[in-house]
């Protein structure tokens, strides 16, 4: 009898271990994304229209990175807003940056920023943290030409590929869209 019960303890505690192994193994990378924020330097700065590109770029660099199979966390917009000293902080501190994104659970963050030199182009800025040990993976910077909702889409496009490329590599940029004229 108590062969038979060590014998079921021990395949009760196999499966155990063998459940975390392969849980720890395909456990999906987080990433925190924090707020684009705009660094518009044209002699017109900080239009409406640059302010709403740059606060969209975030949520559509969340769809693709989502849509690729990476868990998105949420950072709360108070707690960003209390650990940013003013503009750049956070772009400048790895430190900062990496411990508001531990707190929420998150592997990875991102900090970006929308630098716009010129009516003609932008570059999509961004600075990947990884969390436990604040240091930067890499430092990106994507061009983008006139400010057309697709053309900031495929920066951001552009922007995931790179991330991904540094992570888990399993990002697959969408086709160009196929636009009918009737």
């Amino acid at each position: 009898m108590k062969t038979n019960l060590t014998k079921r303890f021990s395949a009760s505690l196999g499966g155990v271990y063998l459940l975390l192994f392969c849980t720890t193994l395909y456990a999906q990378t987080s990433i925190a994304i924090l707020d684009f924020e705009l660094s518009d330097v044209t002699p017109a700065p900080n239009i409406p229209q640059e302010i709403d590109r740059t606060a969209s770029i975030k949520g559509m660099l969340e769809g693709e990175l989502t849509r690729a199979g990476y868990k998105v966390i949420a950072i709360d917009k108070n707690a960003q807003d209390e650990a940013n000293s003013g503009f750049g902080y956070l772009f400048n501190h790895n430190d900062v940056a990496a411990e508001l994104a531990k707190k929420s659970g998150a592997d990875y963050v991102l900090v970006g920023r929308l630098h716009k030199p010129s009516y003609l182009f932008a570059y999509l800025m961004g600075h990947l943290i990884k969390t436990d040990t604040e240091g930067l993976i890499e430092n990106y910077v994507v061009e983008t030409k006139g400010g057309e909702k697709k053309l900031t889409l495929k920066a951001v496009e552009t922007l995931a590929s790179k991330i991904d490329a540094n992570l888990d590599n399993i990002y697959i940029t969408p086709p160009p869209s196929k636009i009918v004229k009737h």
